[in-house]
């Protein structure tokens, strides 16, 4: 076994064929839904959050080995590769360390030190280092004047020498390690205000101290958006002194000689040459960790955006709110076909209530519409209210949601809404984005780029790959649990789906319009592009609803149609009689032992237990279990609330210090995490999700500010 295989053994507290056979199927090119989904005995039912965590590291480790590898080479080829530094390069375990070690023999630019050594000093610099030398200095000095090197006199000689020292300290690895150390353990940040009579959002951090090891990610990121802005200025303070002591503990010889000079030394390295360094270190690892954990609150944030229920079988009417352009309407059919659209003006500065009034009404009764989706944007608040008013005039049941309406203007004026709408008005496809979102949030959502879905902390201020990366990993396992209809899914889904590229997306597209229906999934290997090894990733995540074969309407892979057959002919049934005989299948496959089952058929127990479940409920949409969105017919205005009011809402961000719960008026209410339960919350995300339906109580109006503050204890 390799140490990377160890080491991830021994980090994520794995049995050694769970890791080797993740390592083995990702180098074979499977993708992370494809080995989640049907590699689980390989991977001992490892999730795909475990096995992207793992691949992540894996990444990491190997691109260290590397690293490894070529300091190795890099230092042998200047031949001052001792057995020693080999071995300490050969057992670092991060990428600090390794450039800690390599430090001394890369190759500088100009400094103090390089120029000192230029003019023949490093020999008085080791001479001074070793403290044995009974002669005073500037008698060991002399013999290196020399004008034609450009040292002048001995005080020029010894400032040389010292700036070498200086340099040799501040370039021993060991030193770096522990002071990095030091500052985690004993560091405060310290912020001030650059502009102190400016006001900012930042006035919090304008005299603020928290300790390195204790200060929280979502402040990590602030300060830092801050400094950047000019607004703070910020250090770390509390370890001068220690370090120094560290460093005169490491250096300083006891009764050694010029113990003057080597104290004057010590401080010159440390405040010129390791201080700005090594804090600077520290605070690039705090914000690494910090954007880690934003963007991994941002991914758990959109996966439950993306695995909103849809509301199905609804005629629903998009309402993109807007003050002096009016507001944009479109209505879209059940199957999300756009019927009709047009533009009314019931807000400001128009104000003509009753002609929008009019030609909505006309519409809602035309096209019998269930539901409105009302963007969350500007002028939200007047057209719920306005909607509200209007909807107690219809005869039929009719009820609005509020929708975020976060990235429908990048999704509007996208390359792929021109392509999908080319006649309709840009700022028209606003509304037909809000009204689909409601009727299907994840098919709709993935036409916009993840970052601008609205759901994150501080994305613009971390590593924008690092997120885009992961964002994606989101995306693609939302929309692989759920499965994807291969006769309906558009490109932009399509592309998500386990080993289906943008080009592969585009051609079965192109070949559903040429050839009509898909009509069994085997089908999709006449695609242009389409091989054997996409199809085996592709092929399980794909449905098809009436096909040739019952078993394409579930997440069974055709590998396994075998072991499905056998299944159901092990209680009388064949596949065929999913369509008309599912409610006595179901009744026969609850008497089935998986164990026994997978022991007769030489199949894995978890796949066995897959199929079983998926037999049961073929076509079955994971997203139905989930909440729907909170129906309304009434408004709430904030003038309503009253301290100990209990009211429902909708979670639509969780961040790090608590979540923001939609509970009907213009601004969102914050639920802080000291208030989400009687016990101790170490991450609110243990306690709420986005799109949770949730009761909380109202503790704090600020109307001024247009602030709620909520609490869920005792609810």
């Amino acid at each position: 076994m390799d140490i990377i295989s160890s080491k991830l053994i021994e980090e994520f507290k794995l049995k050694p064929f769970q890791v080797e056979n993740t390592i083995k199927l990702i180098d074979e090119g499977n993708t992370i839904p494809f080995i989640a989904r049907y590699r689980k005995e390989a991977t001992g039912e490892l999730s795909d959050e475990q096995l992207r965590d793992l691949f992540d590291r894996l990444t990491y480790l190997r691109n260290l080995e590397k690293r490894k590898e070529e300091v190795i080479r890099l230092i042998d080829e200047q031949g001052k590769l001792t057995d020693e530094l080999k071995l300490d390069i050969t057992n670092a375990t991060t990428m600090t360390e390794v450039e800690d070690l390599y430090r001394p023999y890369k190759q500088k630019k100009k400094t103090r030190a390089t120029i000192a050594k230029a003019k023949g000093l490093e020999p008085l610099a080791l001479i001074i280092f070793e403290q044995k030398e009974n002669k005073k200095l500037e008698d060991l000095a002399m013999p290196f004047v020399d004008e034609e090197k450009g040292v002048k006199d001995v005080t020029e000689a010894i400032q040389g020498a010292k700036d070498i020292i200086a340099e040799m300290i501040s370039d021993v690895a060991e030193y770096r390690k522990d002071i990095r150390k030091i500052i985690y353990d004993m560091g405060v940040i310290s912020t001030k205000a650059s502009k102190p009579d400016e006001k900012s959002v930042y006035e919090m951090y304008y005299d603020y101290n928290e300790a390195v090891n204790k200060i929280p990610s979502h402040r990590i990121l602030a300060i830092n958006r801050g400094e950047k802005e000019e607004f703070l200025k910020v250090k770390i303070d509390n370890t001068d002194e220690n370090i120094i002591g560290y460093l005169t503990s490491k250096v300083l010889i006891e009764n050694g000689s010029f113990k003057d000079v080597i104290l004057e030394v010590i401080e010159d390295s440390y405040k010129r040459l390791i201080k700005p360094s090594v804090e600077n270190e520290v605070r690039n690892e705090l914000t690494s960790m910090a954007e880690e954990q934003a963007i991994k609150v941002f991914g758990q944030n959109a996966k439950k955006l993306l695995l909103q229920a849809p509301l199905k079988n609804l005629t629903v009417m998009g309402f993109d709110p807007a003050y002096r352009t009016g507001c944009k309407i479109a209505v879209i059919d059940d199957t999300g076909k756009l019927l009709d659209t047009t533009t009314v003006y019931p807000t400001e500065p128009q104000n003509d209530t009753e002609g929008a009034k009019k030609k909505l009404l006309e519409l809602i009764n035309k096209y019998k519409i269930n539901m409105i989706a009302i963007g969350n944007g500007t002028a939200s608040r007047e057209s719920e209210m306005f909607v509200a008013d209007m909807i107690k005039e219809v005869k039929h049941d009719i009820y609005y949601a509020i929708v975020s309406e976060a990235g429908a203007s990048v999704y509007s004026a996208s390359k792929l809404a021109t392509e999908e709408y080319p006649d309709i008005n840009v700022s028209l496809r606003g509304a037909i984005s809000i009204a689909r979102r409601l009727q299907d949030p994840l098919a709709e959502l993935v036409k916009i780029d993840p970052k601008s879905i609205g759901v994150g902390q501080y994305q613009h201020d971390v590593n924008q790959n690092r997120l885009e990366e992961s964002l994606t990993g989101v995306v693609e396992d939302a929309v692989n649990s759920v499965g994807v209809d291969l006769n309906t899914a558009t490109p932009s889904l399509l592309r998500y789906v386990s080993g289906v590229s943008k080009t592969i997306a585009n051609n079965i597209v192109k070949y559903r319009d040429e050839n009509g229906k898909i009509k069994e999934r085997k089908e999709l290997l006449k695609v242009s592009k389409l091989g054997p090894s996409a199809f085996t990733q592709c092929a399980g995540f794909l449905r098809i609803v009436d096909g040739k074969n019952p078993l394409d309407n579930t997440s069974v892979h055709p590998e396994s149609y075998e072991v499905a057959e056998k299944i159901l002919n092990s209680i009388g049934f064949s596949s065929n009689d999913l369509k008309d005989k599912l409610p006595a299948i179901k009744e026969k496959l609850h008497t089935i032992n998986p164990v026994k089952i997978a022991n007769e058929l030489g199949v894995g127990e978890p796949t066995v237990k897959d199929i079983i479940k998926e037999l049961q409920k073929p076509g079955r949409d994971p997203r139905d279990d989930m909440p729907k969105p909170i129906l309304r017919s009434d408004v709430l205005k904030m003038e309503d609330l009253k301290e100990d009011m209990v009211l429902t809402g909708t979670v639509r961000n969780v961040i790090d210090f608590g979540a923001f719960v939609d509970i009907g008026v213009k601004s969102d209410g914050l639920v802080h995490i000291s208030e989400m339960s009687d016990k101790y919350v170490k991450n609110p995300m243990d306690i709420v999700s986005v799109g949770d339906i949730v009761k909380v109580r109202v503790i704090k109006i600020d109307l001024e500010k247009h602030k709620v503050a909520l609490s869920m204890k005792g609810v």
